[in-house]
């Protein structure tokens, strides 16, 4: 008799802040069992491999190991012979998901790969995280699949896996640690601000300064709780951006943000703070004609242009940091997507055919 156990949490995959794992010493269970009156004496390994889904019996040896896998509340080891009446419990020391991650034979952009880590260069229109709906045909599923024959890599484990996040449209780079203690080392990084991290965004308007800093409390937006926006210093979260011109297209500029931090939608809302919303960011207003002519060639130029690029451009293009294991500096450069190069070469084109206006 198999007890189907209430899920007690869920993932939120639009947070990108990134905070170092802490140790947890209460446990949770995932699965319980009560043996069958008529069940032969059976390697409790064996009988839980028979009967659990996506759960090697390596990854079953290993809970084992851990103390994780008890008969009548009491930890035992992969070669307890489990009897009629038993009750067999897997106790964790995280809460279950609310779904829990299926392997997913999705295509990887992979960077770079050792064992401690992996780069992978996400293409927009993948969601990162299962959750809010998109509990399938996600980067953790597509990594989960990758991984399925690594008996030390359970994709269900916060200990591991994705160490920052992008949102869904935005494209590039992004770290996936495979080892605990590899998550431990990044995730401290992260959360000291010594990693480098560098995006491409188009943005409306033309700035005047070549360069600047943006610093502002970063939190839901009460009037409107899909978007993000600044807030007083005594609300939201620390956040700074800094930016640097590259190229100024017409109505439209090229530039290079910086993190310092990482909030969600940082960059977002930090350029429409300044009065330069990213160019087709749909959430956050871009995909309206914010500058320009009344021109009705202007007007069809633009939005062939959101045609091109159907999704805020953004693009995590450089990716930094020290190697958890060896300690050596590692850096990583992924060259902007056809969408958002295509994008830019229509705004170089307009800058030199003023006919449009």
């Amino acid at each position: 008799m198999i007890e189907e156990l209430p899920d007690d949490i869920t993932i939120d995959d639009d947070l990108d802040d990134v905070e170092p794992v802490g140790d947890e010493a209460q446990l949770y269970e995932h699965f319980r069992v009560v043996v069958d009156k008529g069940q032969e004496m059976m390697r409790v390994d064996k009988y839980l491999f028979d009967r659990l889904t996506n759960a090697s019996r390596n990854r079953i040896q290993k809970a084992a190991q851990d103390g994780f896998v008890m008969a009548n509340n009491k930890p035992v080891k992969s070669s307890y012979k489990v009897k009629p009446m038993d009750v067999i419990t897997i106790m964790m020391d995280r809460p279950r998901y609310e779904n829990e991650v299926i392997p997913e034979d999705i295509p990887l952009n992979i960077v770079y790969e050792d064992k401690y880590l992996m780069i992978v260069n996400k293409p927009a229109g993948l969601v990162v995280h299962p959750g809010h709906g998109n509990y399938h045909g996600t980067l953790v599923n597509a990594i989960a699949w990758h991984m399925k024959d690594n008996p030390d890599y359970d994709a269900n484990d916060p200990h591991v896996g994705l160490v920052h996040r992008i949102d869904k449209d935005t494209s590039g780079l992004l770290v996936i640690a495979k080892t605990p203690d590899a998550k431990t080392n990044l995730g401290i990084q992260f959360f000291n601000k010594t990693t480098k991290r560098r995006y491409r965004a188009l943005v409306w308007g033309v700035m005047e300064q070549d360069e600047g800093t943006v610093t502002g409390n970063i939190g839901r937006n009460p009037r409107d709780r899909m978007q993000m926006t600044v807030l007083p210093d005594d609300q939201g979260k620390h956040a700074v951006t800094h930016y640097r011109v590259l190229e100024r297209l017409g109505y439209v500029t090229l530039v290079e943000c910086i993190l310092e931090t990482g909030r969600t939608h940082q960059i977002r809302v930090h350029m429409k703070h300044i009065g330069h919303v990213l160019f087709n960011d749909e959430r956050y207003g871009g995909h309206e004609i914010l500058k320009g002519t009344h021109f009705s060639k202007y007007k069809q130029f633009v939005n062939n242009c959101f045609d091109t690029c159907p999704r805020q451009a953004l693009h995590a293009m450089t990716l930094g940091f020290v190697h958890p294991a060896t300690g050596e500096e590692m850096y990583f450069t992924s060259e902007m997507p056809d969408d958002m190069t295509q994008l830019i070469d229509k705004w170089r084109g307009y800058i030199s055919n003023r006919d449009l206006e």
